[in-house]
C-alpha cells in the first residue's frame, strides 16, 4: 500500500510538544506527513520542523481579514501534493483548514476539539461556528469524555462521527531533566530557599480558577511565611483582575512567568501543584493534570475535563470543590504535614498517568483513525 498523505493545519501555535512528539513518531512507512502553520511570523514549532525535516509551510496569519486568503493558499497546497487527509488544530485552523479541504475535495476531514463548555459559556455566537465546524468535518477528536458529551448534548453531533482519543504525553522526559536545569529555574524565578514553592501552570482565564487560588496561599502564608507562589502562562484576558488579587500579597512571595520553554524542569521546582478550573464541564482536557503527576509533584485538583475520569481525592491527588479559597488552603496543608500521603500521591499519581496517557497509545489511535476507510 502507498503511503497516505496527511497534513496537519494548526493556527496560532508557538511550541506545542504534541505535533513535535507526532512529527517524530506517526509510522513513517505507512504516511507522509506535512504541516500548514497559520502563524504571524516564526514559531518554536517551525524551528523543530525544520531541524527535523518536516514538509511544511507557513502562512502569514494575523486574524480573520487573512481568512480568505488562507483558505485559497491551504486549498493550493491540498491540490498540489495531493493530499488524501487533513488534520485541524484550534479555531482558525478549523475554519480555514475544513473549507479549503472540501474545495479541494478531500474526503477524509478531520479536526480535533480542544475546548469544552468555553463558548457556551462565554462566547454564545461563537457556538454557531463550532456547529458549523462539526458540520464541515468527517470525523471530531474528542480529548475527553466531557467534549463527547458536550459534542452529543448540547451540539446534537452524530456520535458516529466522534472518536475519543486523550491527549499523549512522552511520560519519561517529565523525569529526564537535570539538577543543574532545576538549580537554574530556581535561581531565574527566586525559589531557592523558599518552602514551599505552590506551582500552577495556566494562562490567565476565569474559568481556570486563579483568582481562589491567590487567597488561598495568602492564607497559607500564615502557616508558612516563607511559601512561594509561581503563576506560569501568565498571559491572558483575566490578567487585570489577577495582579488586583497579587497586589494582597508580599511583592517577594510571588513569581509570574509569561512563557517557559523547559516544562519539564519547571514542574520539578514545585513542591506542591494546583489546578482548580471552576466547573465540571468548563476544562476540555487539562494537560496540566497529566504533567503534574507524572512529574512526581502532589497536587491539589478540581474535577473538571479529564480529571473527572481517573482522579480519586486521597489516592493520587487531593481533590477541592470548585471556587473554595479555603478548601485548597486546607488540602495545601494536609500535604506539607504528612510526608506518607506525599509518598501515597506521588506514586499512585504516577501510576495512573502510565495506564492512561501514554504516547503510543494516543500516536496508535491516531494511525487506525487515518487508516480507517483507506
Amino acid at each position: 500500500m502507498s503511503k497516505i498523505r496527511i497534513t496537519y493545519i494548526l493556527s496560532n501555535i508557538n511550541k506545542a510538544l504534541a505535533f513535535e512528539w507526532i512529527a517524530q513518531y506517526l509510522d513513517k512507512e505507512k504516511f507522509d506527513l506535512s504541516f500548514i502553520l497559520l502563524n504571524p511570523g516564526d514559531s518554536v514549532l517551525e524551528r523543530f520542523l525544520t531541524e527535523h525535516k518536516t514538509p511544511f509551510i507557513r502562512i502569514s496569519y494575523h486574524g480573520k481579514k487573512d481568512l480568505p486568503g488562507a483558505i485559497s493558499q491551504i486549498r493550493q497546497f491540498l491540490k498540489k501534493n495531493q493530499i488524501q487527509i487533513i488534520h485541524c488544530h484550534l479555531f482558525d485552523a478549523n475554519i480555514a483548514g475544513l473549507i479549503a479541504a472540501r474545495l479541494a475535495g478531500i474526503q477524509k476531514r478531520i479536526f480535533t476539539r480542544h475546548h469544552a463548555t468555553f463558548h457556551h459559556q462565554y462566547f454564545p455566537r461563537a457556538v454557531w461556528y463550532d456547529r458549523f465546524i462539526n458540520w464541515m468535518a468527517s470525523d471530531i477528536i474528542a480529548i475527553s469524555e466531557n467534549v463527547k458529551q458536550v459534542l452529543i448534548e448540547k451540539e446534537k453531533v452524530d456520535p458516529h462521527k466522534i472518536t475519543l482519543i486523550h491527549h499523549g504525553f512522552e511520560l519519561e522526559k517529565f523525569r529526564e531533566t537535570s539538577e543543574e536545569k532545576i538549580t537554574q529555574l530556581k535561581d531565574k524565578y527566586r525559589t531557592i530557599g523558599k518552602y514551599p514553592v505552590i506551582g500552577v501552570i495556566s494562562r490567565y482565564f476565569e474559568l481556570k480558577g486563579i483568582q481562589y487560588i491567590i487567597p488561598a496561599f495568602k492564607a497559607l502564608l500564615d502557616f508558612y511565611p516563607n511559601a512561594h507562589l509561581v503563576l506560569a502562562n501568565a498571559n491572558g484576558n483575566y490578567k487585570q483582575e489577577i495582579e488586583q488579587l497579587l497586589q494582597t500579597l508580599p511583592s517577594n512571595s510571588y513569581t509570574e512567568i509569561p512563557f517557559e520553554e523547559d516544562l519539564f524542569s519547571l514542574y520539578q521546582i514545585f513542591d506542591i501543584f494546583i489546578h482548580v478550573s471552576i466547573t465540571t464541564d468548563i476544562e476540555a482536557f487539562g494537560q496540566t493534570y497529566v504533567e503534574a503527576l507524572v512529574a512526581g509533584i502532589p497536587s491539589v485538583f478540581t474535577l473538571s475535563g479529564v480529571a473527572a475520569e481517573f482522579i480519586q481525592d486521597g489516592n493520587n491527588a487531593l481533590v477541592v470543590p470548585f471556587k473554595n479559597s479555603d478548601a485548597i488552603t486546607a488540602a495545601c496543608k494536609k500535604i506539607l504535614a504528612d510526608p506518607n500521603l506525599q509518598k501515597t500521591l506521588i506514586e499512585n499519581g504516577i501510576k495512573s498517568v502510565q495506564e492512561r496517557f501514554a504516547l503510543k497509545q494516543m500516536i496508535s489511535k491516531l494511525e487506525s483513525l487515518y487508516l480507517k476507510d483507506f
